[in-house]
């Protein structure tokens, strides 16, 4: 089996990070970052998604499954960056983890 390309998700995080140092009014990421909340409204997303993701995996939709995934990944990832913790952090704790 070949491995994935997952670059994708050094790509979004590097967007993500950008919103993070320069905000754009304009941003969906920027205004969850600078939320009057601040990190709780990225942990609502975080748990909204998460239970979405459980629906859609319960319903048995494929598709329903791959979007709501994706969506919880990419508000993953926006909680990351918001607490300054790197992908690379994030893959040496999952390398540390296969031994």
């Amino acid at each position: 089996m070949p491995d994935t390309d997952l670059s994708i998700l050094n790509e979004i995080y590097d967007v993500i990070l950008e919103r993070k140092n320069t905000p754009s009014e304009n941003s969906y990421v920027s205004s969850l970052l600078t939320h009057r909340k601040g990190i709780d409204k990225i942990l609502e997303k975080v748990g909204e998604e998460a239970v979405e993701t459980i629906l859609a995996v319960k319903g048995d939709k494929k598709e329903e499954i791959i979007y709501e995934t994706a969506d919880l990944l990419f508000h993953l990832l926006v909680m990351l960056a918001a607490k300054d913790i790197s992908l690379e952090e994030m893959a040496e704790e999952l390398k540390k983890r296969r031994k």
